[in-house]
């Protein structure tokens, strides 16, 4: 008899971080990711690559610890700090860091 694959990630104890898009008239959505690119660094170098057309917000979660939280401040915060790495910094993350930071 054949098994199904397992729907278990292989390494169930890493921080996954989600974003939240804004589509305009389309509205909000949670943003797909394939498993390998839900970590912090992937996370930073899409954002910086303009993969999000609106990031709003980011959230960071690892099941096997149990915990969840909004980790948008520290993500604008990191980006901010990386900007003299770039010549140019796509708006949307402009934006985002500029929004993130007011709050």
């Amino acid at each position: 008899m054949s098994r199904s694959p397992s729907i278990v990630p292989h390494q169930i104890d890493h921080d996954t971080y989600v974003v939240l898009n804004d589509f305009g008239r389309l509205g909000r959505a949670w943003c797909e990711t394939d498993e390998e690119g839900a970590d912090r660094k992937t996370l930073i170098r899409r954002l910086l690559d303009d993969h999000y057309s609106h990031p709003v917000r980011i959230v960071a979660f690892n099941t096997a610890e149990g915990w969840s939280r909004d980790v948008t401040t520290d993500i604008a915060d990191e980006l901010r700090r990386r900007f003299v790495e770039y010549d140019e910094v796509p708006r949307s993350v402009l934006e985002f860091v500029e929004t993130a930071m007011r709050h």
